[in-house]
């Protein structure tokens, strides 16, 4: 706890302005820091496919040695440190890398390189990134600016296979140039904006590269985005701030229900497929469902602050995906009673690109001075609701369950 509580300290006053990096840094290759509390069969319980470690690196080539040692420590076989025999120059599928730990992190050289280097001692050894002002035929290309060097140490390099992290510079150059153990991480304020202008390029770069959305630093209070615009163009990592309850999150929950919960989803063929035209903004030859639910009653619906069962409640049935499929409708009021409300109410959604939509309930107390009270809410990816009769649970804002709290609903929709 001592421990989680300094680096969230250093991570305050770095962001206040109130440290000094270089000092912070010399301070932490004093520390001995060790991930040996993880239990490798405890990564793997809830999933057999592979984990990833996305790490934020700002550690001395000194300091990068002792990480590596650590995580090979601490993973043993379960960490990749090879390429794959079968996978020389393509990204394995994640049946592949079952029981696998991967790491993100820059990289020293490529792959061939590495396995050539494997047994070999790699202590002492780093290079120097350099990042400014580039040059040609005696032209500045760039603005003169303060060159900065980053050293990589090479035997954390040698532990980054298939997860290279590269800085996205353009589709174009990524699709000349990236190679396909290259992974771009892109701030959501760039991704919107290229996801609005070039939706098919953005496509077609997701198609080769894994990509990874972050949120943009103003958002000092750890708030979060709309994901839903992102895994709309194919991207497979969207980056969210987990510790911050609310609908991204809730989305998030509700999107990787499909496939049992694994952490890996198939995505539509429309985002996998070359000669795949698709774009979220401007759906044509789409095969629409109709999709009809029927809430027929709450049950043992929770507790408002006041803890009173005469809440006034009501429903709202909200549908993301698309921009053309985003939509809500909402029951009426059902005047004090949360115990047993009975609605009885039909709603008909058109849903134009079903293989991306969320279908998300969420149940409130009418509030006429403060506005409405957030009471729970589950979210489903549309294909996996099931026809007919249906119970729909309840969870709170911090995705606890509210057992026996639920709907009682029914599902029908034809294409």
């Amino acid at each position: 706890m001592e421990m989680k509580w300094f680096l969230s300290k250093i991570q305050d006053d770095f962001r206040g302005g109130k440290i000094n990096l270089e000092k912070t840094q010399r301070l932490l290759e004093k520390l001995d820091i060790r991930c040996s509390y993880i239990h490798v069969k405890r990564i793997f319980k809830t999933s057999d496919y592979p984990v990833v470690l996305s790490l934020e690196n700002h550690c001395s080539p000194a300091q990068q040695e002792i990480m590596a040692d650590n995580l090979q420590t601490t993973f043993g076989e379960s960490l990749l440190s090879d390429m794959l025999a079968d996978f020389p120059d393509t990204l394995p599928s994640p049946e592949a890398l079952k029981f696998k730990v991967l790491v993100k992190n820059k990289k020293i050289g490529t792959l061939k390189e590495t396995h050539e280097r494997k047994g070999s001692d790699k202590r002492g050894d780093n290079q120097d990134k350099e990042t400014g002002v580039k040059k040609l035929s005696g032209v500045t290309l760039f603005k003169k600016k303060k060159t900065r060097k980053l050293k990589i140490a090479l035997a954390l390099s040698d532990l980054v296979i298939y997860t290279k992290a590269e800085k996205f510079k353009s589709f174009q150059h990524s699709r000349l140039y990236q190679q396909f153990n290259e992974n771009n991480s892109i701030g959501e304020t760039q991704a919107r904006k290229l996801s609005k202008l070039r939706a098919h390029e953005f496509i077609f770069h997701t198609r080769k590269f894994i990509t990874r959305i972050y949120p943009k630093a103003t958002r000092a209070d750890s708030s979060n985005f709309n994901p839903q615009e992102f895994w709309n163009i194919g991207c497979q990592m969207v980056a969210l701030n987990f510790q911050t309850p609310g609908l991204p999150m809730d989305l998030q929950n509700g999107k990787f229900l499909d496939n049992g919960g694994s952490g890996y989803i198939l995505k539509p063929h429309f985002l996998r497929e070359s000669e795949s035209y698709f774009n979220p903004s401007d759906i044509k030859d789409s095969m629409p469902i109709t999709l009809t639910i029927r809430l027929i009653s709450g049950i043992q619906l929770p507790l408002t602050h006041s803890s009173s069962n005469k809440g006034d409640t009501l429903v709202i049935i909200e549908v993301f995906g698309v921009p053309n499929d985003q939509m809500k409708q909402q029951t009426r009021v059902i005047k004090k009673n949360a115990f047993s409300p009975r609605w009885n109410e039909t709603f008909t959604f058109i849903i134009h690109v079903p293989e991306l939509a969320l279908i998300r309930f969420v149940v409130e107390s009418q509030g006429l001075i403060a506005g409405n009270e957030f009471l729970g809410q589950y979210t489903l990816p549309l294909l996996c609701m099931n026809k007919g009769y249906r119970r729909v649970p309840l969870f709170s804002r911090m995705g606890e369950s509210l057992e026996p709290a639920s709907l009682f609903v029914y599902v029908w929709y034809v294409r």
